[in-house]
């Protein structure tokens, strides 16, 4: 029995590798969940492996879907599809595409073909380069940017307080009279003095 070994590279990294020893007679389900575990990924994801030309042109479609959704049409269901019944090449090239929201993007090549080794468990990684990224980037909110949907009840309750004071401050600066007409000390002070005149004038 043929044992494969494949270089997997990162696309965006491709200082980043690792090899991986398959058996032929495995799935690409199992070579699937191997490369993820080589990386420290999350290999619950949707993914897809293209079997590609040299050029890295994109063939037949051997697709995981965790969920157990229906496949597309013209693809290969990873858990079904046996890895010798694809590899017509001994320097086989695949793309492979992992967490489709986030598109992590793999070159996958063969490049030894060696003999079973009945003392080891397959597949297995046989060598690491390289620190993989993380899965998941976190992205940071620059400083002094603030997400209204964000503001908490705290952070409401000061803005409340410091609006109410700016109103009870312009309230100071003005005197109510009459029936909602506001005017300032000044003017209120004269309407004071003409009153007082004309009860003078009428005792």
């Amino acid at each position: 029995m043929a044992v494969y070994r494949f270089r997997v590279s990162f696309e965006e990294f491709d200082e980043i590798h690792r090899d991986i020893e398959i058996k032929s007679t495995q799935t690409f389900e199992q070579f699937h969940l191997a490369i993820q575990e080589a990386i420290g990924f999350d290999a619950s994801k949707p993914s897809s492996f293209f079997m590609s030309n040299d050029n890295w042109k994109k063939g037949q479609e051997i697709t995981y879907r965790p969920d157990g959704s229906n496949h597309a049409p013209g693809t290969h269901d990873m858990r079904k599809s046996v890895l010798c019944d694809y590899i017509a090449d001994p320097h086989q090239k695949i793309y492979y595409i992992f967490d489709l929201p986030l598109h992590w993007t793999f070159f996958i090549e063969l490049f030894k073909i060696l003999p079973d080794d009945a003392s080891k468990k397959y597949p297995t990684c046989v060598k690491s380069v390289g620190d993989a990224p993380k899965q998941y980037q976190i992205i940071e909110a620059p400083k002094g940017v603030l997400d209204p949907d964000f503001i908490d009840d705290e952070m409401f309750a000061e803005v409340a307080v410091e609006e109410e004071e700016d109103v009870e401050a312009e309230v100071a600066d003005e005197t109510e009279v009459g029936f909602g007409e506001a005017v300032d000390e000044e003017e209120y002070d004269n309407i004071e003095e003409t009153s007082e005149e004309e009860g003078e004038r009428e005792e």
